[in-house]
Parts: C-alpha cells; structure tokens; sequence
C-alpha cells in the first residue's frame, strides 16, 4: 500500500519525526483548538489536552502506523486502527474533519522540522496520513453502519432509573432509553461515551464500560470520581455525575462501542483487572451467566482495599452461580480484616494459570504491563491476551518511544 519511494523517505525520516512528535502534536492540537474551539465542545475532553494524554497517544498512534507500514509496505495496518476507529465513533468523528486535521497536523510537521521537510519529504507522510485516514474512514462508516445511527450522530437519551453507591468515590447507574424504544446492541466489554453540559456550557465526553450484561433493555455504568495527581485537574465528567444526578435525570449516551469484547469460543477465560477495570469484567461475567454458564473462567482482582472494591459483591454473586469459575482478590491494605483474600499487589506466579486461556485486562496501565509481563513467563501466548484503556491509549505511545 505504500509506495516503495515513499518508504524510503519514510524510513530515513521517521527517526527524526519521531524524536519531534511530542512537539509535533503539541503545536497541531494548539493551534487546531485555538482555530476551531468548538472541537472543545463535545469532541475532546478538555482534561486530555490538559495532561498531554491526547497528543501522546495521538503521536504514538503514528508512529506506529508508519512503523507498521514499513515493516510491510504492501499491506495496510487496519488491524492497529481498530481501537482508534471505535473511540472516534464513540464521540461522532467524522470524514470530513480528516482534512481538518491534515492541515493543522502538516503545518505543524513544517514548521517543527523546518528545511528538512522538503517537497519530496512532505508528499511521502501526506502518503502515509492518508492511508491511516482512509483506513480509518473505512472503517468508521462501517461501524456507523453496524451500530445503525447516523455518521457524527451516535447520541441518545436515557433516563436514569437508580443510583447507587459502590464505594465511597463509585457510583452506578441504572439506565433504560428515555423513548421507550428498543435499546441498542451491545457485546460484553463494549463502552458507550457520555455526554454532558459543563457549568461554563461547554459539553464534554467520557466513555464508561457497560458494567451489566449487554442484552438487557436496561444498561449499567460504573463511574468512579476521577481525582487529579500533582497538578493534573479531577475528572470534569467523573465530578459532575457525581454531585448532579440522580435517579428520574436523564443522560445523554452514545451507541455501545469498543473492540475489546468477549470471545464466543469455549477455551478457558482469565479476567484480570484492577481498581475500576472490573467493570467489563462484571459486563462479561454477567453474558456468560446467560449465555455460556459453564465456560470455565478465572477472575483476578487487585485493589487498594475491600472498601474500594467497587462491584464486588456482583462479582461474588456471579462467581458463585458459574459452576467453573473461580476468583482471587488482593487487596493492599486492610485484607486482615477478611477471610480468603490476598496481601500485596497482584502476584501470578503461585496460580495454576491455563496455557489456552482467553485474558482480558484493564485497570492502570503499570498494572496491566506488569501483569502482562507475568502472564508471557507463565506461558500464556501474548496473542491471547486482549486489553482495554480507559481514556487514550497510551501503551501504545509509550510502546514507540
């Protein structure tokens, strides 16, 4: 799919474009944002721009995508966009704001790399954009498609039926459509974005896992208050669900969305998760307590505390009616007080792990490389092992670095 000159250009270059990235992406999203603000209304979340996870991730993505393409220049690397192409869906991306973004993107690679940009130079990456941005396209009408809403239009309204509380900074509510109708399709470990109207009137977006089984009419999110580290902001979103809404309000959610969903095969599962990654974990649990009950499944959990363990006791309830599952928790303080439970950070190397097993992850990223790293030493195959991130995909960015 890329041409051989252009790969050449590629190859000598990228070195160079990749060192300048950070710097690359900084001065697009700046400029772009300070040219079109109302992308800060409804399409990107104002906390990562804030913290720099968007342009990293957006930065990693590239990377990449060029690397990928070098490695075999006659083969698109659909399979790497997939992740992305859900998350633009999931906030109404749309085709036409590619050529947005080429042109703020290109500006800044001019302007960061100077003379080295030659002609020759600059037609090779305009290549290789559009070739992501194609890929992307193609695959974002198709999932537009598929989730039967209208491209740029995934939104719907529901009506929030019961709020309760999970743990002291967690909360679930209990949605149904507002107008009655059928709810969407959804798959187990999907997400849905919500969208809601800040103080100063600016709308913003977050995607929160369906923490319920996704064949109901009812749906099930799980929030947990987002609080800041060092300088970094709490969570806009996280904060106002919160303190705002209760049961009889109405939310504003997109069709369900994501890539890391339930496999239907029969092989062993291997749910590990920490902190709020449990909650795709419930969402599948819940599907194989309908559909496949006695698919063995192991579930693996690590958290601050009991009192932080956010679903557990619907985490319990459905261990306990699948007949071959299993679960282990670990807890790093206050798991004294408890029978059954584990001290310390998730440690794999004591547990009779199946080689053949399914593994989902989510939870903070240093916890999901760890525990990945684990599982490689104890045998099981890295393409076996799926993983979901919440907010952009940085593993993916530091993975380039």
């Amino acid at each position: 799919m890329l041409s051989a000159e252009s790969a050449s250009l590629i190859r000598a270059t990228l070195p160079a474009v990749g060192e300048s990235l950070d710097e690359i992406t900084t001065r697009f999203y700046a400029t772009m944002l300070a040219e079109h603000p109302e992308l800060l209304d409804g399409m990107f979340n104002r906390g990562n721009q804030a913290n720099g996870a968007q342009r990293r991730a957006l930065a990693g993505s590239i990377a990449a995508f060029a690397g990928a393409l070098l490695a075999d220049p006659d083969t698109r690397p659909d399979a790497l966009l997939a992740r992305i192409a859900h998350k633009h869906v999931a906030v109404g991306v749309t085709e036409d704001q590619y050529t947005v973004v080429h042109k703020y993107l290109f500006a800044a690679i001019a302007e960061v790399l100077g003379e080295a940009v030659t002609p020759d130079v600059a037609a090779a990456w305009d290549e290789v954009y559009w070739l992501m941005a194609g890929a992307l396209i193609a695959q974002e009408a198709r999932l537009y498609l598929e989730a039967q809403v209208r491209p740029g239009h995934p939104w719907r309204q529901w009506t929030i039926i019961e709020r309760r509380q999970e743990t002291p900074d967690t909360v679930s509510f209990l949605l149904r459509p507002a107008d009655g109708a059928a709810a969407p399709r959804a798959r187990a470990g999907q997400y849905v974005s919500v969208r809601v109207q800040m103080p100063d009137g600016v709308h913003q977006l977050r995607q929160y896992s369906l923490s319920s089984a996704p064949g109901d009419q009812m749906r099930r999110i799980t929030v947990k208050r987002a609080t800041g580290e060092g300088e970094a902001p709490d969570g806009e979103v996280s904060g106002l669900l919160h303190r705002t809404l209760e049961a009889g309000d109405e939310l504003t959610l997109s069709a369900p969305f994501g890539d890391v969903v339930l496999d239907d095969s029969d092989a062993p599962l291997l749910l590990v998760s920490a902190g709020i990654g449990c909650t795709p974990m419930v969402s599948m649990l819940e599907h194989l307590a309908a559909t496949a009950p006695t698919r063995p499944v192991t579930v693996l959990h690590a958290d601050r505390s009991p009192a932080d363990h956010a679903l557990r006791a619907d985490t319990d309830r459905l261990v306990g009616t699948l007949p071959n599952a299993r679960a282990t928790f670990w807890y790093e303080r206050d798991a004294e007080q408890e029978t059954g439970f584990r001290t310390g950070r998730m440690h794999l190397d004591a547990l009779e792990l199946p080689a053949d097993a399914s593994v989902y992850l989510c939870g903070p990223l240093p916890f999901m490389r760890e525990v990945r790293a684990q599982l490689l030493r104890g045998g099981i195959p890295a393409r076996n092992i799926r993983y979901e991130v919440f907010g952009p995909d940085l593993w993916l960015a530091d993975a380039t670095h």
